[in-house]
């Protein structure tokens, strides 16, 4: 496939976690705070794909594709979450077993230096979906960065397959960078997109080059927008890296990161500060993690 380079302001972004610097100032040996370690900083209903157990591709509504439990073909299912704990906005971390099963960035700087991460403030739980509610308080736009951990533990995915299916609102001055980042924090490793993009444009993939910090190897064309529900999933083996949106693949990179990475569901102001009323949501239905068998 060619990669088509989305335009000009949807280049020049800088998806590091937790970040109040622009790229050219990133140190590589920074360490991102994590929640447990609290260094603060004063739908239209329509047809998707989805890959059957035997690599097949079954066409089913919307509104009825569950959440996929058990091992794949070639991948161990090692993290499955459906939501089906309610929890009101705010309480998120306060509830026992979501506390076990997800981290997530808090009083951070988010990339563009104009929203704060305060992933708790912004999550909440309904109906077996995950919200975060994007919005301006005290004049400070809230962001969110959870993170799924496995057996309590931050990363440590060495490959492995990351699925998930979601929606947002077109919120104004937002954007989704969804991605997988080295544990070391050192940006040289890699770092692999997929969702990435302004709520109110459209998704695209990437994949940036291993040992050239903010090199792109890949990025598609804008493939879809946020407002139905998707399933974007990323393959992250050896080989390359492979990325799938509802069952269809969109893109390849043989750019493959070696080292190990945590993966977070990063959603933050986009590339300067939103309007003041600018706010809505983003829904996560379920998340899945497999690794390599």
């Amino acid at each position: 496939m060619i990669a088509v380079v989305p335009a000009r302001d949807e280049r020049e972004h800088v998806s590091v976690p937790a970040r109040s610097v622009s790229a050219p100032s990133v140190s590589a040996d920074a360490t991102v705070p994590r929640r447990r370690r609290r260094w603060l900083v004063p739908a239209a209903i329509g047809l998707t794909a989805v890959v059957g157990a035997v690599g097949t591709v079954v066409l089913l509504p919307a509104e009825e594709e569950g959440m996929p439990t058990g091992d794949l073909p070639g991948w161990r299912q090692i993290f499955a979450e459906d939501f089906d704990r309610d929890v009101p906005l705010g309480g998120f971390f306060a509830d026992p077993y979501y506390d076990q099963h997800w981290d997530g960035y808090e009083d951070l700087v988010d990339t563009s230096g104009e929203g704060t991460y305060r992933t708790n403030d912004v999550l909440s739980v309904q109906d077996g979906v995950m919200d975060m509610w994007l919005r301006t308080e005290d004049g400070v736009p809230l962001a969110a960065a959870p993170v799924p951990t496995v057996d309590g533990q931050w990363g440590g995915h060495a490959y492995g397959r990351f699925e998930v299916r979601f929606r947002a609102d077109p919120v104004e001055g937002y954007k989704m960078a969804w991605l997988l980042w080295p544990d070391s924090d050192n940006w040289a490793e890699g770092e692999i997109d997929w969702p990435e993009g302004r709520l109110d444009h459209g998704m695209y993939a990437a994949n940036l080059q291993v040992g050239q910090p903010g090199v792109f190897d890949l990025v598609t064309d804008r493939v879809a927008t946020f407002e139905e529900w998707h399933v974007a999933t990323t393959e992250w083996t050896p080989e390359g890296v492979t990325f799938f949106l509802d069952g269809e693949q969109i893109g390849f990179s043989d750019s493959s990161p070696t080292t190990p990475m945590h993966w977070v569901l990063q959603t933050e102001t986009a590339y300067g500060k939103p309007p003041a009323d600018s706010q809505g949501h983003v829904e996560v239905d379920w998340v899945t993690i497999y690794e390599m068998e």
